[in-house]
């Protein structure tokens, strides 16, 4: 069971992510050994370039919302413009208040 503290912990380092702190960028990718967040390890994922921890994201993704995000994030990774547009597109219509999609559609491909 995660502890709710743990996932405050997650969410707030993810925020700071969002708001360019840069001690952020190391501190998500400390969390990944130990998190169960797919929004953490799908943040890890683009900032190492790691396919692999995208996949242990897509595995914990259980909601549409973090299945959505996965997937985004997987085309952004890729390379993959006309496909991410859309996708990101989509996803911020339908989760207008996700910070982390917006955060990975601000970022270059």
């Amino acid at each position: 069971m995660t502890d709710v503290n743990d996932e405050n912990d997650e969410a707030a380092v993810l925020l700071r992510l969002i708001g360019a702190d840069p001690a952020a960028n190391d501190e998500v990718l400390a969390l990944v050994p130990g998190t169960r967040s797919a929004s953490v390890l799908t943040a890890a994922a683009l900032l190492s370039r790691d396919p692999d921890m995208l996949a242990r994201a897509a595995q914990l993704a259980l909601a549409p919302r973090e299945r959505q995000l996965v997937a985004l994030a997987d085309a952004h990774l890729h390379g993959q413009a006309d496909l991410f547009d859309g996708l990101v597109r989509d996803h911020l219509s339908e989760h207008p208040d996700h910070l982390l999609a917006a955060w990975i559609a601000s970022r270059p491909l």
